[in-house]
């Protein structure tokens, strides 16, 4: 780090030292080489203080039911969340639904929600299938011990686990009618009257009934205080719950987290767990232990009141050996969560305690409450109340007017006003006195889908870069909001991901100016025989070498490393810049905080792309594409015009030598663009723009300003 630290300040006296002066060409250029050589220097130490302590959990989960038994065991109310049965299947939401169903877990003490912010009466049908099955699902789960248990993903495993193969073929069976059912109706995209005749629940659709414009709609359709709610094994089921919030268009719905916060009411009122999980739609279960693991964080008897949330990774089941678009996160959590038991909340695989996610601060839940364990279920409602009781009471809670005057969004639930809402929330507990853990288990605890396509990825880094960098735009700035409330590892920690957005800039900077001044033959950096080359060389090599032994040590492969270099060029030239510009827009009052649902539906096509390693660019004319295009194409102008400066003797070396690098992570830019012509390539009007662009850079622009 020390030797780090001197190249950065070498960088910065040599820039300073040699700058042109007023009037001499190339000042400009050396002026922006400064700005993006400090930026980056203040961000690496940032980025450093994920690094210095490394904190990693291991829970004794056996110990749980033998310390506590069943009956003193906290209740646990699980979120599903999804938003669109178009974008998100209904199939894939079930197989999310079944998994958390089958925890190893008094099922007395679980319940599921299902929030569908689409109002689909599709997922509606989907789940009511989905409860039906559990029945025969659920102890099959638990009598042969099977993992995962997620149907879709334990039988395309595509073999039998169990000794039983006569009840193994009849419960897949089971599992591969009700699916397609399912894929049939959605197929129609509307049930058939027959089909809505078998629940009194449908009768909340109608005709008039919108994605954005619906009343309040809770079925619970599987109530676990029911005694004839029993699975085929005679055990009591889970409760299950199905909420769209009321939608009207003239008042705010604040995406995700309006349906969180509507959530945590309506199971206030129905099983009002202790302990609350979130989960996309896509992130199933995959280790039927997971809430034991997380709750010996909650019942610690020394540390488990500071707890607030424990965070899983996001994993996913469908990354190929080399991670080609850099989706898994393996290495900088275990470092925030080291600077004094802070972690981020991702949004997904969390486990709440409801006070904290209610908006309690610690030092009022410590006077108010002992410093043991988590007390179980607060059951009053579900006890004194019919089944219908509890539905009317959770359509109020979850009405549009419910909100008004309120805190709920501000001092209570997730934060509002920004796209990332899960990460500020995480701020906000933090900042209110609370700890957080950040486990990572051997066995990975959920499972989801990652983007098969560089395009899907490039839109998901956008929504997030912008709604992070708002967050550092905002009141809830670490270095301001977290004033003398969290340490400042903790807010150097945060900021390394607020400020992704606006690192564009100076990544823009570098990915531009060398290969243009090389054309003009002016240049930028020291010649190869001065000594104030070894600070310019120490830097980048010193940086890189670290960076690929620390992805190694995480299990990557080399390849991986070399995808993460790529995807984080393209991104930061990209996603991170257009997040970066959206947000001053919205700062500035001209543009409005939206919300994209990723699409988790892939083609056949697509995944043999994804599975074999060939970067699809799905024959989109995304102007992302286009800039990433014209970047490649400069600095290959770059190689060839640096070149035959450099053979003629220029002083041009380490500028060709940054181009060919670049050159050399835009490969497969360069055979989507001329090599590649299948349906996954670059269509001819990127090529287009991209050679028109990159031409008036490199050769127009030259003649206009001399």
């Amino acid at each position: 780090m020390e030797g780090s630290l001197q190249a950065i300040r070498m960088h910065n006296i040599h820039r300073v030292m040699k700058m042109p002066k007023r009037g001499e060409e190339g000042r400009w250029g050396w002026i922006a080489m400064l700005w993006a050589e400090v930026c980056f220097g203040v961000y690496w130490i940032f980025t450093q203080s994920l690094r210095w302590t490394l904190l990693y959990h291991i829970p004794f989960n056996h110990r749980l039911f033998q310390r506590y038994g069943e009956n003193k065991l906290p209740g646990v109310d699980i979120f599903v969340c999804t938003a669109d049965p178009m974008l998100e299947p209904p199939n894939m939401v079930i197989n999310t639904v079944l998994s958390v169903m089958c925890y190893n877990y008094p099922s007395n003490k679980l319940s599921v929600y299902l929030s569908d912010d689409g109002a689909s009466e599709l997922t509606f049908y989907a789940l009511l299938k989905a409860s039906i099955f559990s029945k025969h699902w659920i102890p099959f789960c638990k009598r042969f011990n099977i993992e995962p248990r997620s149907p879709e993903a334990y039988f395309s495993q595509h073999y039998c686990t169990i000794k039983n193969t006569q009840e193994w073929s009849s419960i897949k069976k089971l599992y591969e009618d009700m699916k397609s059912e399912i894929e049939l109706v959605v197929e129609k995209g509307k049930l058939p009257d027959e089909i809505r005749d078998q629940h009194k629940g449908f009768s909340e659709w109608n005709s008039k009934i919108t994605k954005k414009d619906h009343q309040s709609i809770v079925q619970i359709i599987i109530d676990g205080r029911d005694t004839n709610a029993v699975d085929d094994d005679g055990s009591q089921l889970p409760t299950l719950v199905y909420m769209a919030r009321e939608k009207r268009p003239n008042f705010p719905h604040h995406f995700k987290a309006g349906a969180m916060n509507a959530l945590i009411r309506v199971s206030s009122e129905i099983s009002n767990a202790p302990i609350i999980v979130n989960l996309d739609c896509d992130m199933y279960s995959n280790n039927a232990d997971t809430i034991q693991e997380a709750l010996c964080f909650f019942m610690d008897q020394k540390q488990g009141h500071h707890i607030a949330y424990v965070q899983f990774p996001q994993n996913f089941n469908n990354i190929n050996k080399n991670d080609l678009y850099a989706n898994s996160f393996p290495i900088e959590f275990p470092g925030i969560s080291g600077q004094g038991l802070a972690t981020i909340y991702c949004g997904t695989g969390c486990f709440h305690r409801r006070e904290s996610l209610s908006g309690m601060h610690f030092k009022d839940y410590h006077n108010n409450t002992t410093r043991c364990n988590i007390k179980p279920n607060s059951t009053q409602h579900h006890e004194i109340r019919t089944t219908e009781e509890l539905i009317e009471a959770s359509k109020v809670v979850s009405s549009c007017r419910y909100e008004e005057g309120s805190e709920w969004g501000k001092e209570k639930g997730l934060v509002y006003g920004i796209p990332v809402e899960d990460v500020v929330t995480g701020l906000v507990i933090s900042c209110r006195g609370w700890k957080s853990i950040y486990y990572n288990p051997k066995r990975e605890a959920f499972l989801g889908v990652a983007p098969t396509t560089l395009e899907v990825s490039l839109v998901q880094h956008k929504r997030w870069g912008e709604g992070l960098f708002h967050i550092f735009f905002s009141k809830y700035c670490p270095f301001i909001y977290g004033h003398r409330k969290i340490s400042l590892g903790v807010q150097m920690g945060y900021s390394v991901y607020l400020l992704r957005a606006p690192m564009s800039l100076p990544t823009l900077s570098y990915a531009v100016l060398p290969a243009i001044y090389t054309l003009w033959g002016i240049p930028l950096f020291p010649q190869v025989t001065s000594p104030w080359i070894v600070p310019f060389l120490y830097a980048p090599l010193a940086t890189y070498l670290y960076s690929l032994l620390e992805a190694m040590s995480c299990g990557c492969t080399i390849k991986s490393w070399w995808n993460l270099q790529r995807m984080k060029l393209f991104r930061r030239t990209s996603s991170y810049f257009f997040g970066f510009m959206d947000t001053v827009k919205i700062q500035l009052g001209f543009s409005e905080t939206k919300f994209d649902v990723t699409d988790k539906v892939v083609s056949e096509d697509t995944m043999k792309r994804y599975e074999e390693e060939v970067v699809d660019f799905g024959s989109s004319s995304s102007v992302m594409f286009t800039i990433i295009a014209t970047l490649a194409l400069i600095n290959v102008f770059g190689v060839i015009g640096g070149t035959k400066k450099v053979v003629e003797g220029s002083a041009l070396v380490l500028q060709v030598m940054l181009c060919v690098w670049m050159v050399m992570l835009n490969k497969v830019v360069y055979e989507a663009l001329f090599v590649r012509s299948e349906k996954g390539c670059l269509p001819s009007n990127v090529l287009l723009k991209s050679l028109v662009s990159a031409s008036l850079a490199c050769f127009v622009l030259p003649s206009f300003l001399s």
